[in-house]
């Protein structure tokens, strides 16, 4: 009943069963990894003291950035270069920007520094000017920012001193020296002009390690892969027993083997054999028609009779 499992068909969908189905496993498990991993950095990090609490190092000794070192105070030394405006970006509930400068350091590269936040639009609020001559800063250590962190504007077409996003990617193409794949967020405010001082940003968690919304996506996604690895073996079954079911249809007598339903030849079959056949009785009414034979006899033998007579 199961030889049709080894026909060109049915290697097809077997083939295809065989392949979709350790796949789906593979890519829920590897799901579930990452979820697992993002639970075992989110503990580490509960377990680990705040980086900023933690004493400050050279910011080369902290690059480059991972899951350790962010948010760890990092000390640099130079002069304050051009000035950058991040807008889009929400602190305590309240739109504002970001206030960046570009450190040029001793080294050539230049460090992104955020001195603070100032609520209200990116250049309609005046902006206090950075310090002059040399300054040694000390701020917490961020990874560049990318597509996927908090804030950033990835639409474009912002005005000339206004940037979208932070990263090293970003700043190159607006300067003609290099900038470190990194910045760093003051912690202490500075005196603002007539929109007020400017607040400190607080460093922001690295990605990857809490219990965010990505963690969640990552369980959801588990979920889903293996309830599609189901969902293919459940069909390989119902197939299989709706093909064996036809089968044997075919083998009872139920079905021709073509696949078609035969009712319509057999009902006109037995129709045909039900229905008598109908003639004419000789007698009163219409004579009674001659059969074939009979015909060909009496026109055979007109012509004789007529002579003989």
């Amino acid at each position: 009943m199961y030889r049709f499992l080894l026909t060109p068909r049915w290697w097809g969908i077997n083939l295809f069963v065989v392949l979709a189905i350790p796949f789906c496993v593979f890519m829920g498990t590897w799901q579930l990894g990452r979820f697992e991993d993002r639970v075992q950095s989110h503990e580490q990090a509960e377990k680990q003291p705040d980086p900023s609490t933690r004493a400050a190092k050279p910011l080369d000794e902290l690059l480059p950035v991972d899951k350790v070192t962010s948010g760890r105070p990092a000390v640099a030394s130079g002069t304050y270069g051009e000035q950058f405006l991040v807008p889009g970006r929400e602190l305590d509930e309240r739109q504002g920007f970001y206030v960046l400068n570009l450190l040029r350091t001793d080294g050539g590269r230049a460090l992104p520094v955020v001195r603070g936040w100032l609520p209200g639009t990116a250049g309609s609020v005046p902006v206090p000017a950075a310090p002059k001559g040399e300054v040694t800063v000390t701020g917490d250590l961020q990874a560049s920012e990318n597509i996927h962190s908090d804030g950033v504007n990835t639409r474009g077409g912002l005005p000339a001193g206004q940037l979208g996003m932070i990263s090293a990617a970003s700043l190159v193409n607006l300067v003609d020296y290099d900038v470190y794949d990194a910045w760093v967020t003051l912690p202490e405010a500075e005196a603002g002009g007539t929109g007020g001082a400017m607040k400190p940003v607080p460093a922001a968690a690295p990605q990857g390690s809490g219990l965010d919304l990505k963690a969640f996506q990552n369980l959801g996604y588990t979920g889903e892969w293996f309830v599609f690895a189901g969902f293919v073996l459940f069909m390989w079954f119902r197939l299989v027993r709706r093909e064996a079911e036809a089968v044997r249809d075919v083998a009872l007598g139920l079905v021709p083997e073509g696949g078609e339903s035969g009712e319509s030849g057999q009902v006109t079959g037995s129709a045909a054999a039900a229905e008598p056949e109908v003639r004419p009785e000789a007698g009163a009414g219409s004579p009674a028609e001659p059969e074939a034979g009979a015909v060909g006899v009496e026109v055979a033998k007109a012509p004789g009779s007529v002579q003989g007579s």
